[in-house]
Protein backbone atom coordinates (compact mmCIF):
# COMPACT_ATOMS: atom_id res chain seq x y z
CA UNK A 1 0.00 0.00 0.00
CA UNK A 2 1.58 3.44 -0.58
CA UNK A 3 0.90 6.60 1.41
CA UNK A 4 -1.77 7.77 -0.90
CA UNK A 5 -4.37 5.07 -0.25
CA UNK A 6 -3.30 2.93 -2.85
CA UNK A 7 -2.10 -0.34 -3.48
CA UNK A 8 -0.36 -2.26 -6.84
CA UNK A 9 -2.58 -5.66 -7.48
CA UNK A 10 -0.99 -7.28 -10.42
CA UNK A 11 1.10 -3.98 -11.70
CA UNK A 12 -2.52 -2.41 -11.29
CA UNK A 13 -3.06 0.45 -9.11
CA UNK A 14 -5.88 -0.18 -6.85
CA UNK A 15 -7.58 2.52 -5.55
CA UNK A 16 -8.35 2.70 -1.70
CA UNK A 17 -11.19 3.92 -0.08
CA UNK A 18 -9.21 7.11 1.10
CA UNK A 19 -8.85 8.02 -2.48
CA UNK A 20 -11.62 8.26 -4.47
CA UNK A 21 -11.26 8.62 -8.87
CA UNK A 22 -13.95 9.04 -11.11
CA UNK A 23 -13.69 7.48 -14.46
CA UNK A 24 -11.85 10.04 -16.37
CA UNK A 25 -9.11 9.96 -14.07
CA UNK A 26 -9.47 6.11 -13.91
CA UNK A 27 -8.80 5.53 -17.62
CA UNK A 28 -6.11 8.11 -17.83
CA UNK A 29 -4.15 5.88 -15.31
CA UNK A 30 -4.92 2.92 -16.70
CA UNK A 31 -4.06 3.77 -19.98
CA UNK A 32 -1.00 5.49 -19.14
CA UNK A 33 0.49 1.55 -18.68
CA UNK A 34 0.27 1.05 -21.85
CA UNK A 35 0.74 1.95 -25.56
CA UNK A 36 -2.81 2.52 -27.42
CA UNK A 37 -3.00 1.62 -31.12
CA UNK A 38 -4.62 3.85 -34.01
CA UNK A 39 -6.68 1.99 -36.75
CA UNK A 40 -3.98 1.93 -38.98
CA UNK A 41 -1.86 0.47 -36.29
CA UNK A 42 -4.79 -2.54 -35.54
CA UNK A 43 -4.57 -3.15 -38.97
CA UNK A 44 -0.97 -3.30 -39.07
CA UNK A 45 -0.88 -5.41 -35.97
CA UNK A 46 -3.28 -7.95 -37.87
CA UNK A 47 -1.56 -8.59 -40.64
CA UNK A 48 1.70 -9.66 -38.63
CA UNK A 49 -0.46 -12.22 -36.36
CA UNK A 50 -2.06 -10.32 -33.42
CA UNK A 51 -5.62 -11.08 -32.37
CA UNK A 52 -8.21 -8.64 -33.09
CA UNK A 53 -11.22 -8.81 -30.17
CA UNK A 54 -14.10 -7.42 -30.56
CA UNK A 55 -15.75 -6.90 -27.33
CA UNK A 56 -19.04 -5.03 -28.49
CA UNK A 57 -22.33 -6.14 -27.79
CA UNK A 58 -24.29 -8.09 -30.29
CA UNK A 59 -27.02 -5.18 -30.99
CA UNK A 60 -24.04 -2.39 -32.01
CA UNK A 61 -22.44 -5.79 -34.18
CA UNK A 62 -25.66 -5.99 -35.95
CA UNK A 63 -26.25 -2.74 -36.41
CA UNK A 64 -22.55 -1.47 -37.94
CA UNK A 65 -21.48 -4.28 -39.05
CA UNK A 66 -17.96 -6.24 -38.19
CA UNK A 67 -14.32 -6.23 -38.50
CA UNK A 68 -13.54 -9.20 -40.90
CA UNK A 69 -11.28 -11.48 -38.83
CA UNK A 70 -11.70 -10.31 -35.59
CA UNK A 71 -12.92 -13.06 -33.13
CA UNK A 72 -15.99 -11.35 -31.30
CA UNK A 73 -16.04 -12.18 -27.56
CA UNK A 74 -18.56 -10.06 -25.59
CA UNK A 75 -17.30 -8.35 -22.37
CA UNK A 76 -18.38 -10.20 -20.00
CA UNK A 77 -17.17 -13.77 -21.38
CA UNK A 78 -13.12 -12.13 -21.95
CA UNK A 79 -11.54 -12.81 -19.52
CA UNK A 80 -12.67 -16.85 -19.56
CA UNK A 81 -11.97 -16.79 -23.30
CA UNK A 82 -8.68 -15.51 -23.62
CA UNK A 83 -6.76 -16.57 -20.35
CA UNK A 84 -4.73 -19.29 -22.61
CA UNK A 85 -4.69 -21.44 -19.12
CA UNK A 86 -8.40 -21.16 -18.65
CA UNK A 87 -10.81 -24.33 -19.44
CA UNK A 88 -12.95 -22.25 -21.37
CA UNK A 89 -10.18 -20.29 -23.28
CA UNK A 90 -11.15 -19.78 -27.06
CA UNK A 91 -8.79 -21.70 -29.67
CA UNK A 92 -7.23 -18.23 -30.70
CA UNK A 93 -6.06 -17.88 -27.25
CA UNK A 94 -2.84 -19.92 -27.82
CA UNK A 95 -0.10 -17.76 -25.76
CA UNK A 96 0.77 -15.08 -23.08
CA UNK A 97 2.71 -13.62 -25.82
CA UNK A 98 0.16 -13.40 -27.99
CA UNK A 99 -0.57 -9.41 -28.94
CA UNK A 100 -4.00 -8.37 -28.53
CA UNK A 101 -6.12 -5.66 -29.76
CA UNK A 102 -9.09 -4.98 -27.75
CA UNK A 103 -11.74 -3.08 -29.98
CA UNK A 104 -15.08 -1.73 -28.32
CA UNK A 105 -17.19 0.52 -29.82
CA UNK A 106 -15.57 4.06 -29.12
CA UNK A 107 -12.35 2.78 -26.93
CA UNK A 108 -13.52 3.15 -23.25
CA UNK A 109 -14.80 0.03 -21.94
CA UNK A 110 -11.67 -1.30 -24.27
CA UNK A 111 -8.93 0.59 -22.27
CA UNK A 112 -10.64 -0.97 -18.60
CA UNK A 113 -10.76 -4.66 -20.46
CA UNK A 114 -6.77 -4.43 -20.95
CA UNK A 115 -5.87 -4.16 -17.69
CA UNK A 116 -7.65 -7.08 -16.67
CA UNK A 117 -6.30 -9.03 -19.77
CA UNK A 118 -2.90 -8.08 -18.71
CA UNK A 119 -3.75 -8.78 -14.72
CA UNK A 120 -3.79 -12.61 -16.41
CA UNK A 121 -0.65 -12.04 -17.83
CA UNK A 122 -1.52 -11.10 -21.17
CA UNK A 123 1.63 -8.56 -21.14
CA UNK A 124 0.89 -7.58 -24.72
CA UNK A 125 -3.23 -6.66 -24.73
CA UNK A 126 -3.47 -3.15 -25.82
CA UNK A 127 -6.68 -1.20 -27.30
CA UNK A 128 -8.13 0.77 -30.47
CA UNK A 129 -8.16 4.47 -29.79
CA UNK A 130 -11.43 5.65 -30.79
CA UNK A 131 -12.89 1.81 -30.94
CA UNK A 132 -14.59 0.33 -33.64
CA UNK A 133 -16.13 3.76 -34.50
CA UNK A 134 -12.21 4.84 -35.70
CA UNK A 135 -11.61 1.48 -37.71
CA UNK A 136 -14.75 2.64 -39.57
CA UNK A 137 -13.80 6.44 -40.31
CA UNK A 138 -10.60 5.37 -41.36
CA UNK A 139 -12.11 3.39 -44.26
CA UNK A 140 -11.15 0.29 -42.75
CA UNK A 141 -12.91 -3.05 -44.10
CA UNK A 142 -16.24 -3.81 -42.11
CA UNK A 143 -18.38 -6.96 -43.02
CA UNK A 144 -22.64 -5.26 -42.49
CA UNK A 145 -23.96 -6.39 -39.29
CA UNK A 146 -27.59 -8.08 -39.39
CA UNK A 147 -29.39 -5.03 -39.55
CA UNK A 148 -27.65 -4.14 -42.23
CA UNK A 149 -28.26 -7.05 -44.78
Amino acid sequence: MSGDGAERVGGTERVGASERVGIDELLERVRAGYDRVGPQEAAAAATDGALLVDIRYAALRDRDGLIPGALVVERNELEWRLDPQGSHRAAEAVSHDLPVVVICNEGYASSLAVVSLRQLGLHRTTDLIGGFQAWRAAGLPVTPGAAER
